[in-house]
């Protein structure tokens, strides 16, 4: 990685503000007091202190972490606040961000367990835990956080079905859980995996189509189908009652003409056989009653 050059902090303007002040001070009391040419050395130092302090005092936010090498080795690991280094023998090899981040990752034409094309669309939500290895451990973190999403996002779509990869809500899970091993080594924490889409050929979208209709309408012949068996096992119940109970029948059928006489202007034509068969005096009256 290499080394990272930032613009000079407030600190360290102000430090060589100060320095230049003073250089300036002490060039001007020994032209005054004519004390000799060699004392213009003193100003001539502070000069080259206020040159050196803006790569000097450094300064990290809050969410960062500066990694210092000291003549090629690893020095320490600043922030934040501020902090020292000497010039020249110090550099600053990686400014290294802790807040979370993402990064989008994709597997484009990417065969299932049962070779069906598909192409998914993720996000890794990711974060440094450990700068000195996120630094010193491999070149590029943010680049080799993406090349590990995208190929284990793709063993996870060879390892299973499209049925599996449409409808399991824990792919995620796995896929997270499965990345954040690989990364763990470069000192990067997964936090989740969010997966934004999962798309099909259009021609295979169709055929899911028809294949959903058709589920649709057999699982509603189903229920179709027990609702005419409750029926007619009802009705079956209801005969046997009438066929040991005449009186029930009789009572059952007083009960349609009721319901039947109801309706205002109704005409009804009874059977005189029926008629016979049932108490007249009690229909008379009650339908009397209705009307």
């Amino acid at each position: 990685m290499k080394t990272t050059i930032r613009a000079a902090n407030p600190v360290s303007i102000l430090a060589m503000l100060a320095a230049f002040i003073v250089a300036g001070l002490s060039g001007w009391y020994v032209g005054k007091a004519d004390i000799g040419w060699p004392y213009y050395s003193v100003s001539g130092l502070f000069v080259l202190i206020g040159l050196l302090l803006p790569s000097t005092i450094l300064m990290a936010n809050q969410w960062e972490r500066a990694v210092v090498l000291r003549m090629g080795r690893l020095h320490g690991v600043h922030g934040p606040g501020v902090f020292l280094i000497i010039p020249f023998l110090d550099s600053v090899t990686a400014w290294l961000d802790q807040r979370i981040q993402t990064t989008a990752f994709n597997a484009e034409e990417a065969l299932s367990k049962d070779t069906v094309p598909v192409n998914i669309d993720a996000v890794v939500f990711w974060q440094i835990h450990d700068p000195e290895r996120a630094a010193l451990e491999i070149t590029d973190y943010r680049q080799a956080i993406e090349r590990v999403a995208q190929t284990s996002l793709r063993e996870l779509i060879g390892a299973s079905d499209l049925h599996v990869l449409l409808s399991d809500p824990h792919q995620s899970e796995r896929l997270s859980a499965v990345i954040g091993r690989k990364t763990a080594e470069w000192g990067v924490s997964v936090i989740s995996v969010e997966i934004r889409d999962i798309s099909v050929p259009k021609a295979l979208q169709d055929t899911m189509s028809r294949h959903a209709q058709a589920q649709a309408e057999r699982q509603a012949r189903i229920l179709l189908g027990q609702a005419e068996l409750e029926v007619a096992t009802k009705f079956v119940e209801a005969a046997e009652i009438y066929a040991t109970s005449p009186t029930a029948l009789q009572l059952r059928a007083m009960n349609i003409i009721y319901e039947t006489t109801k309706e205002r202007g109704a005409t009804i034509l009874i059977p005189t056989a029926m008629v016979d068969a049932m108490n007249p005096g009690g229909i008379l009256g009650l339908a009397r009653a209705g009307s």
